[in-house]
């Protein structure tokens, strides 16, 4: 029996803190483990040892500065995880394993404003697809993440604007896919993934603080503070599109005047657009054809880029981030967008903020949020139960 304090007590809280610190990085040597972790060498080398015995990860030889190290990651056949993301157009589906590695993905067009039945069916379709697709058993799955594009309330569980997507009302996402997959689903809004998916693969790797902004047909940021996402008690930290730019301007959905969003989402944006271009028109075209030269899409562009550095500029004298990445279809303007971003930042941030702030597009593109999905339940599983698989009754305690 285990006790407080116990030897066994104490070399089973090593185990899961060496676990989880290759769960969330995917993969890390054996030094970079014992820095993470604060173990000391040769405790980490026994413990890997243990792990590796029991099949719960795998060592394989590499480098690290020149010199030859061992990679530690958890075994590929410790887990599978689901990530499922729905966007207002679409819908994505990824399947990875518990060393970060993406072994399925695909995307499928679905109108998601309509129905929230169809979409759960289509997506237990496409989930139960791509997990045949693999080879490996459904009862390898240890969790799905759900992304979805509207702010989740904390206590509930449900959407917090019905505005946002009105046939969803008094849906609870991540209990309706639960019961139609039977396992843990672990649900956030879309710019929350598309911040971890970003900090885990893309743009944010290597910081600890970081916005991740996100324009499509609404306005988020996905906040990461200290290294975790910072969602607020009520679950609606990063409403940076309703920060006022002008208590004059349209009314916005939210009830307020002349929110960043009127001014930069694109059923605002795109109408500027109509009597040259006609209708029909997306944020994507209107990149392609920046990206050509058309000099209107290029003007618009730039004007969303500077309303979107005002927003960000409140991000930079609030929470001081390090880094801020642009999500979304507007990332791949470049220049055209960042560097309107980067014109305002440095003319209503603090002066020491904006130096310390690097604005960036993000690297992963469409795919930032159902990754960060995979990411969200590699970070919220816990470690128990792949320890309990891999470790015989009376395993030596290491220490």
């Amino acid at each position: 029996m285990e006790t407080p304090g116990s030897q066994t007590s104490l070399h089973r809280a090593n185990l899961e803190r060496v676990v989880r610190a290759v769960r969330m990085a995917g993969s890390l040597t054996q030094a970079e483990i014992a820095r993470s972790t604060g173990l000391s060498a040769a405790t980490v080398s026994n413990i890997v040892r243990e792990l590796k015995e029991g099949g719960t990860v795998e060592v394989t030889p590499t480098s690290a500065g020149g010199r030859r190290a061992r990679s530690v990651s958890l075994s590929g056949s410790a887990g599978i995880v689901i990530g499922v993301d729905f966007g207002h157009t679409h819908l994505r589906v990824a399947v990875g394993n518990l060393a970060h590695q993406v072994l399925a993905e695909e995307s499928e067009p679905l109108d998601v404003d309509a129905s929230s039945a169809e979409g759960f069916g289509r997506a237990e379709e496409l989930v139960n697809r791509l997990i045949e697709a693999t080879g490996i058993g459904a009862d390898k799955v240890v969790g799905v993440g759900l992304g979805v594009p509207g702010p989740i309330d904390v206590e509930s569980g449900t959407l917090g604007s019905t505005s946002i997507l009105p046939g969803w009302s008094g849906i609870n996402p991540s209990d309706e896919l639960a019961s139609r997959l039977g396992v843990p689903v672990y649900v956030d809004n879309d710019a929350n993934l598309g911040a971890l998916g970003e900090l885990v693969w893309g743009s944010g790797r290597g910081v600890r603080d970081l916005a991740y902004i996100k324009v499509a047909s609404g306005v988020g940021a996905g906040l990461v503070i200290d290294g975790q996402i910072y969602r607020g008690p009520g679950g609606t930290a990063g409403e940076i599109g309703h920060i006022t730019l002008d208590e004059s301007g349209p009314v916005c959905r939210c009830g307020n005047r002349g929110c960043l969003e009127t001014f930069t989402a694109a059923r605002y944006v795109l109408p500027l657009l109509e009597s040259s271009h006609g209708t029909g028109l997306t944020i994507e075209r209107v990149v392609q054809l920046a990206r050509g030269g058309d000099p209107g899409c290029r003007r618009v562009i730039a004007d969303v880029g500077r309303h979107i550095g005002s927003g960000v500029a409140n991000l930079c004298n609030l929470l001081n981030p390090t880094r801020v990445v642009l999500g979304g279809d507007l990332a791949e303007a470049g220049e055209l967008v960042l560097g309107p971003i980067r014109e305002s930042v440095g003319r209503y941030a603090i002066p020491s903020a904006a130096r310390q702030l690097s604005v960036l597009p993000g690297a992963l593109g469409g795919r930032a949020e159902v990754l960060g999905a995979l990411a969200l339940v590699l970070s919220e599983m816990g470690d128990s139960s792949l320890l309990d698989a891999a470790l015989p009754t009376g395993a030596p305690a290491f220490t």
